[in-house]
């Protein structure tokens, strides 16, 4: 099926539920010697929505995690959340914990006259190491507030209240509002959902295939101007540290390429899409961090990014004696000059 009857509407089929086939993606290299391998797979999108670069396997059925996020808010819009600009943004975060994620979060329900209790994600610490440390010094415990996804949760409320539904039992699966995000989700990755489990923070999480992720990121950030999509886009990208915080990757990626939307997802899943619809997505099979981020920066240049603004994220050192001596690399295969 086309890219263009994709967009028209016409769905896939949902993608198979099978062990992947992941491929080696990054080596590291102590020494010179290959110390340790990281599996995943990889897929980049042209602007015309073509495969342009593959790697593993993107085409099995996946969970994207936090990666869905950007899907999930513009679901949330279409059914009518009056949010822009960093609310918006926090609403599709993963944040950090931080004070502006807090304060930003306590807007929305305030916004929506809602109260903290009746936030149904999981209680936790904040995300980031620094924040959390602080957190714990302050003699502090795990908040629904404080939890990564909280953001979302607030959002999720006031979308259910707005449109009279109940407010109890917002994460059910079969409940009106996870009924609308599942034919978002359907709509942008232009597929079926081949299952429905629970997410770490208690929503509802959508398998998809990878290949389908990256296309949704790319109809997001090709949309109209004032689209529910364009929206999503414009608000992550203006406000980075709100959707995720100030020492993440994922911000420092999107202030390094301009135009660039990107979002992170647990068990090191990856997906990032340019204006004119170039797109790519990762997932590392162990979901190890310090494999998601060289081998998003090796996709990107295979999307067309100029390397230069992708140093930065191309591996960590490995460290002998508390001097490197070694790399995270990611494999030839990913190599763009390979």
């Amino acid at each position: 099926m086309t890219p263009a009857a994709t967009r028209a509407g016409s769905l896939l089929g949902a993608p198979v539920l099978r062990e992947p086939g992941h491929a080696p993606v990054v080596h590291l290299v102590r020494g010179g010697v290959i110390e340790g391998v990281h599996h995943g797979s990889v897929v980049v999108l042209g602007a015309d929505g073509e495969v342009r670069f593959r790697l593993g396997d993107a085409e099995a059925a996946f969970y994207p995690r936090s990666a869905l996020k950007p899907l999930q808010a513009v679901a949330m819009l279409r059914a009518g959340l009056p949010l822009d600009g960093d609310l918006l943004s926090l609403a599709a975060a993963s944040h950090s914990g931080e004070e502006r994620h807090l304060d930003g979060t306590r807007r929305i329900l305030d916004l929506a006259g809602l109260a903290e209790a009746e936030l149904r994600n999981t209680p936790d610490m904040p995300y980031d190491p620094v924040v959390r440390d602080n957190w714990v010094r302050e003699g502090r415990g795990p908040s629904r507030l404080a939890q990564n996804c909280s953001g979302k949760h607030a959002a999720m409320l006031w979308t259910a209240k707005l449109n009279g539904w109940s407010l109890d039992d917002y994460l059910d699966p079969a409940h009106p509002l996870q009924r609308a995000v599942a034919e978002t989700v359907e709509d942008l990755t232009g597929q079926r959902i081949a299952h429905v489990t629970v997410d770490g923070c208690g929503a509802p999480l959508f398998a998809v295939s990878l290949h389908g992720l990256a296309r949704a990121l790319a109809r997001i950030t090709t949309a109209a101007p004032g689209t529910p999509e364009a929206r999503v886009a414009d608000a992550m990208r203006e406000h980075a540290e709100m959707a995720s915080g100030v020492r993440r990757d994922v911000a420092a990626l999107m202030r390094a390429v301009p135009g660039l939307l990107a979002k992170d997802g647990f068990e090191g899943v990856q997906v990032a899409a340019l204006p004119d619809g170039r797109a790519v997505a990762v997932k590392i099979a162990d979901g190890a961090d310090r494999a998601r981020v060289p081998v998003a920066a090796a996709a990107l240049a295979h999307a067309g990014i100029d390397p230069a603004l992708l140093t930065e994220f191309a591996g960590a050192s490995l460290l002998g004696g508390g001097r490197p001596v070694g790399a995270v690399r990611t494999v030839p295969a990913l190599d763009l000059a390979s």
